[in-house]
């Protein structure tokens, strides 16, 4: 039987920069609800199919959420304890999963164990609990001490995971989630950076408290089945395809992602036993139409996403097609503030949300689609055709990336369909002589077609 998160289709919100939170959390201020706000979003989350939530940083932090001050109290620029236990009550109502952000390779300064520093300096008893602590030089904050910042950042403090204090400190916050919030997950930020063993012994305390409990996590470079082989996740973001995506589009060059999907789920995939993150853009890298060339891409870059191995994940604001570039020093226009009542008022063209609906009721309706073995048909610079098959569904997908209609002939071998269906158009296509048929497949566009008998 499948595992809750192998038939998910995710939205990802990142809360502080999507409900309009301060940019500083100030410690004094009273709570305000705003996570409440996003059960204003369940019926746009039904509309897209949405079965589960990934919510970004909920806790008490200094500012971005990835400088956490407090594991077991949630950030008051977004509400407290109960306005989370209510909000996760009432998406679990409504059928969607939650899973949160696990920042566990570093803290914020305002993190109670490093203040202890600050205040007892060598006396203080968390001394071991951050790495490289050294009394003979300051830091770059001024600190009578020195300490590793993670990836040059002295605002993030680099915790020491081979610390048992340490990583049951942080076992029991999870713990705590799971018992107070009810989630059903936790995407490990900076997974590479925590480590192979604190992630194998976070993923044996959780499945042994909650079998079906999911840990995914934030892998960017290598081989990203040696954390799942090592009983240490089990999903890891894809960001290999996450480039394929977008690039294969704007260099005119589908051998790209072509080649990526063949060598990570083709014959002999490299990860053909789990299903990777699937995702076309997030709070840290540019969105999607800010990295393509075309606009009208979009449509067969989704088509892609929601059709190839995976788990696919929607960033929020992405379905009405916004833009957002990042800096060098500026994530923001990566993470806006965004309500309901200004998009209604103000967004006008509701096409690309509405494909992206279609594309998810496909692939929540197709076992293939979900589970399926990935098998390479035809790759050219801007066609590419693929076939998922799971036992007797056959799906095939092709995408054309040119400004023109192409006509096609997509081969097949030893196959007993007689007939194709694309299910976005619901249009017929014919099978002749080992070929599918297609003789109008639109420029910017993808079909979804089931073979039938």
């Amino acid at each position: 039987m499948a595992h809750w998160s192998e038939t998910s289709i995710f939205y990802h919100i990142y809360p502080l920069g999507c409900l309009g939170a301060p940019k500083q959390n100030d410690f004094t201020a009273k709570p305000v609800a705003r996570l409440a706000e996003i059960e204003q979003w369940i019926p746009h989350f039904k509309q897209l199919h949405i079965n589960a939530l990934y919510l970004g940083p909920v806790f008490e932090s200094t500012a971005h959420g990835y400088d956490t001050a407090d594991y077991y109290q949630v950030d008051r620029r977004l509400g407290d304890n109960a306005t989370l236990i209510k909000l996760v009550d009432v998406l679990h109502q409504n059928g969607m999963r939650v899973v949160l952000d696990g920042v566990f390779n570093h803290t914020g300064r305002n993190f109670s164990a490093f203040k202890d520093i600050q205040q007892n300096g060598i006396q203080s008893r968390y001394v071991d609990w951050f790495v490289d602590i050294n009394f003979q030089q300051k830091s770059p904050f001024g600190d009578t001490f020195s300490y590793a910042g993670w990836n040059g950042n002295f605002d993030l403090i680099k915790l020491n995971l081979q610390n048992p204090e340490v990583s049951n400190y942080l076992l029991g916050a999870v713990d705590f989630w799971m018992r107070e919030f009810k989630i059903d997950g936790v995407r490990l930020d900076a997974a590479d950076c925590v480590g192979i063993p604190f992630l194998q012994k976070l993923y044996a305390h959780v499945k042994q408290v909650q079998p079906e409990f999911w840990l995914m996590g934030e892998i960017i470079h290598g081989n990203y089945a040696q954390y799942v082989d090592a009983g240490a996740l089990d999903s890891v973001t894809n960001y290999e395809c996450y480039k394929g995506l977008y690039s294969s589009h704007v260099d005119r060059n589908y051998f790209e992602i072509a080649y990526s999907l063949n060598r990570q789920f083709g014959e002999n995939g490299i990860y053909r036993h789990f299903l990777p993150y699937s995702f076309v853009d997030n709070h840290d890298v540019n969105r999607l139409t800010s990295n393509l060339n075309n606009a009208k891409h979009v449509y067969p870059v989704y088509c892609l996403l929601f059709s190839m191995p995976g788990i696919p994940s929607i960033y929020y604001g992405s379905e009405w097609g916004i833009q957002g570039q990042r800096s060098s020093s500026d994530d923001s226009p990566l993470r806006p503030q965004i309500t309901l009542e200004h998009l209604h008022k103000h967004v006008k063209d509701t096409d690309l949300a509405n494909y992206i609906a279609q594309l998810s009721q496909i692939r929540l309706d197709s076992p293939a689609l979900q589970l399926g073995d990935y098998h390479h048909i035809l790759v050219k610079h801007e066609q590419f055709a693929f076939m998922r098959a799971y036992q007797t569904e056959q799906i095939v997908t092709v995408v054309n990336a040119s400004q023109t209609s192409q006509a096609m002939q997509i081969p097949f071998y030893g196959n007993t369909a007689n007939r194709g269906i694309d299910l976005i158009s619901g249009t017929t296509l014919e099978i002749r002589k080992n070929a599918l048929l297609i003789p109008d497949l639109k420029s910017n566009a993808g079909m979804i077609i089931k073979l039938v008998p």
